[in-house]
């Protein structure tokens, strides 16, 4: 029989207090930002599975919630952001909005009401073609703070730095052109 395992990995205590300095902590004491290792981190899934066995063949199906590896890449560290609990509505929206229905069983598709409010994804970290990069207390840091900066950033000001890449991009796309064109 073959049997999978998960690689995870724990943060380091020195990445963990250099993201609480950087993004705070929430209303339960906790880091506002935190590391999860891909594997490390599961999330909730409702709905239909189809369980197999070795060779392949159906074994069952069953409609139930899991939990599921909930990033990939799943070999890469990713920062995370706390979301208090009412950035998901209340108990009630969650699960008119989220619930699965299989043969007549209802289900919240994204697992229960987070009560206590829920980490969610922010960065993968990862070099610019993919490949793996060593998550140390300064990378982690500079993301959290990154991301607080961008928060706090107004709208108009996030709207004007969109806007100025895209003219960037497009001088570059018309400058390729015109050496194209005239090559």
């Amino acid at each position: 029989m073959i049997q999978v395992t998960r690689e995870t990995h724990e943060a380091p205590a020195s990445v963990e207090r250099r993201l609480a300095l950087a993004g705070g902590r929430n209303r339960y004491g906790e880091p506002n930002y935190r590391a999860v290792w891909g594997w490390s981190r599961l999330g909730w899934i409702g709905g239909r599975w189809t369980d197999r066995n070795d060779a392949g063949d159906t074994v069952r199906e069953v409609i139930e919630l899991r939990r599921v590896p909930k990033y990939t890449p799943q070999d890469r560290w990713h920062i995370e952001r706390w979301m208090p609990p009412e950035s998901y509505g209340s108990p009630a929206n969650w699960y008119s909005q989220t619930i699965e229905r299989e043969n007549g069983v209802a289900l919240p598709g994204l697992g229960p009401y987070p009560e206590r409010g829920e980490y969610e994804h922010c960065f993968t970290l990862e070099g610019a073609a993919g490949e793996f990069v060593q998550l140390t207390p300064t990378v982690a840091e500079y993301i959290a703070r990154a991301i607080e900066a961008g928060r706090l950033a107004g709208a108009a000001r996030r709207r004007a730095a969109i806007e100025e890449r895209e003219r960037r991009d497009e001088r570059e796309f018309d400058s390729w052109a015109w050496d194209v064109l005239s090559g």
